[in-house]
């Protein structure tokens, strides 16, 4: 393409191309409430393909609402490739320029220096958002290792139960619902008034749901309601009563306290349903305080091909490196 052409399309646009980092790729929104506002998402878990969760995201936050969005992926060290078992996480040093998280990552065991920004990122007390497999987002082996309070099962009174428990509000407390067989009505509680509920309705999503039981101090949104089928009228199980699967807090390290959302929710296909993706996008200007701004009608538009993967272990797009997504039509992943 000649440069001429480019620079007609950024001019019509309002957006140039993305920019490329190590292990991920930088969407910047021209315009809107969130300008100014940076949110580093971190995706890397084994099956519910938060490699394409999370990028979607970022898009939709960055072009339509003006943030800028860092999506860093765990890549293969030796390939580049978009790896979501590996536990290797370049360019986790731009947490330092953060202004929100996203953690998206299931069991992973970084190495201290890469854990080392997200315990810096964690001490300054700054937004959190975790998506389904979060709440057991490390395993990291201790008492060896250096930032092993944030396993998911840390067994020490100063930080219990790691990051899920002590962050989000709860860890991992097991399956609710058989995936691919049980998909998930999320109900919202009768007479809840939440910023983050503004215009969110219908919330149907494909993976089954999780148990969940959050700290005291949480304020419980929505509930998990699995039900037998993966269509959206499909009965409910009368064997599982209704139990939580979105909530708010505030979790407080270093002194320093910041706002929470959780859902124990999250698969690629679950971003289809619109009133899921719309509590997402709303959760984002909650937890940056920019609550004011949320209105029922939010734009969320999904930025170019949106092409999902039916979650499974093993079931990634393989040989993807994280700059053939960096375009704002870029496919996510790509039909493969």
């Amino acid at each position: 393409m000649r440069l001429a052409t480019i620079v007609a399309l950024v001019l019509m646009t309002g957006f140039g191309p993305a920019a490329e980092i190590p292990g991920g790729v930088q969407h910047v929104g021209k315009s809107g409430p969130g300008k100014g506002r940076h949110v580093v998402l971190l995706a890397g878990d084994h099956e519910y393909r938060s490699e394409e969760t999370l990028p979607a995201l970022a898009r939709i936050l960055a072009k339509h609402h003006g943030f800028k969005c860092t999506t860093l992926f765990t890549v293969h060290p030796t390939t580049g490739f978009i790896d979501p078992a590996a536990n290797n996480l370049p360019g986790a040093s731009i947490l330092q320029e953060a202004d929100m998280m996203v953690v998206f990552l299931r069991f992973k065991d970084f190495p201290d220096e890469q854990m080392r920004h997200i315990d810096e990122y964690l001490n300054q007390g700054k937004p959190v958002i975790g998506l389904r497999t979060a709440t057991h987002a490390f395993f990291l082996e201790h008492p060896r290792k250096k930032y092993a309070k944030y396993h998911f099962q840390w067994p020490g009174k100063d930080y219990h139960l790691g990051f899920g428990r002590q962050v989000l509000g709860e860890t991992w407390a097991g399956h609710y619902g058989r995936n691919h067989v049980q998909s998930t009505r999320m109900l919202i509680l009768p007479n809840r008034v939440h910023p983050v509920l503004r215009g969110v309705k219908d919330v149907h999503v494909q993976a089954g749901g999780y148990f969940a039981n959050p700290q005291e101090d949480s304020t419980i949104l929505l509930l998990t309601q699995p039900l037998n089928g993966l269509k959206p009228d499909s009965p409910p199980d009368r064997t599982k009563k209704p139990t939580p699967g979105a909530w708010v807090r505030t979790y407080t390290q270093n002194g320093k306290t910041g706002r929470v959302f959780t859902t124990t929710q999250g698969a690629s296909e679950d971003l289809l349903n619109p009133g899921f993706r719309r509590m997402l996008v709303n959760a984002a200007f909650w937890t940056l305080g920019l609550e004011d701004k949320i209105t029922e009608n939010l734009k969320i538009d999904f930025v170019g091909p949106f092409n999902p993967t039916t979650y499974r272990f093993d079931g990634h797009r393989q040989n993807v490196y994280p700059s053939d997504i960096s375009g704002w039509e870029s496919p996510i992943l790509g039909a493969r």
